[in-house]
């Protein structure tokens, strides 16, 4: 994904920029986290977590994911979706490219897992 408009690719590379922002990809990378378990690991508050989590999905590199817990009770958990940055300096300025990892997961699988695991089947 290459955005080519220079207000978001200076947005996108000012969001790289922040410690935060970075330490959440790293610690969603392998396995998705709980904002209370991002807040833990980054040593930073559940609202500053919160704010990196929205602007991180508002850039499409972290995606959200519903899950169950014991008591029934659903929460969510957080996913990288970021594999690679690409900054390019062109005779127009600086061209960001982001890959990503392919969403294989519809909604509606999404739904349908969520539904499985609430009726228990």
């Amino acid at each position: 994904m290459s955005t080519g408009d220079r207000d978001t690719d200076e947005e996108l590379v000012s969001l790289l920029d922040d410690r935060y922002a970075r330490e959440i990809l790293v610690e969603t990378r392998e396995e998705p986290r709980s904002a209370d378990a991002l807040s833990e690991a980054c040593d930073a508050s559940a609202s500053t977590i919160y704010r990196r989590i929205e602007r991180l999905r508002k850039h499409d590199l972290l995606e959200g994911q519903q899950r169950l817990d014991p008591d029934g009770h659903h929460y969510e958990v957080y996913a990288a979706r970021l594999r690679k940055v690409t900054i390019e300096l062109t005779p127009d300025g600086f061209t960001v490219t982001v890959d990503c990892e392919e969403d294989e997961e519809t909604a509606a699988d999404r739904f349908t897992s969520l539904y499985e695991e609430l009726s228990g089947t």
